[in-house]
């Protein structure tokens, strides 16, 4: 049984700003996953005098796998939460909510099992092996993994942006005193 979006079971808040609020909440969310990710890995340099580089930098691959499986398992999960609230949404609100859902059909993200199947993105794999010939062949699937990392990382910015700009059109303009 799936679980109903909680700002939209609320009768007395504005559903526009409410679903706004909850696909702004889960894009933070993922940005935070992704960063948890990166700043692990920039960690893992500490460990480098005491493991050896074949236990080190497959963990490091495993940290970008988990942390990108994550974000996109989350930016699955908005696109659902946008189709759902969308449904229950009048027509005027909808448009109003068009550029964020058109983020979803710009920037698809495939399944899981594709992004981590390297005979299915054959330009990140070149990449990748390019880099391993480069540095180290252990580096490849790191190099991999960042590179699902960067389009995650791109995803939502671009949700990110298309989310401030609907925040701009349904929010009312506050007056600052720092003028």
């Amino acid at each position: 049984m799936e679980k109903p979006i909680p700002s939209l079971n609320n009768k007395c808040a504005n559903t526009l700003h409410a679903v706004v609020a909850e696909l702004d909440r889960d894009t933070e969310r993922g940005e935070d996953v992704l960063m948890f990710g990166f700043c692990v890995v920039m960690l893992s340099s500490s460990f480098a005098p005491i493991l050896p580089p074949h236990i080190l930098l497959p963990c490091v691959a495993i940290v970008f796998a988990i942390t990108g499986g994550l974000a996109r398992m989350n930016y699955h999960g908005m696109e659902r939460k946008l189709g759902k609230s969308m449904s229950q949404l009048e027509g005027h609100e909808q448009k109003i909510l068009a550029p964020i859902s058109e983020v979803f059909v710009k920037n698809p993200m495939p399944p899981l099992s594709e992004s981590y199947n390297p005979l299915k993105d054959p330009k990140r794999t070149l990449k990748s092996i390019l880099g391993g010939i480069l540095i180290n062949p252990l580096w490849m699937p790191i190099f991999y993994m960042m590179g699902i990392h960067m389009k995650e990382e791109r995803n939502l910015y671009w949700l990110n942006r298309a989310i401030i700009g609907v925040e701009k059109k349904i929010l009312p303009p506050s007056s600052s005193s720092f003028e």
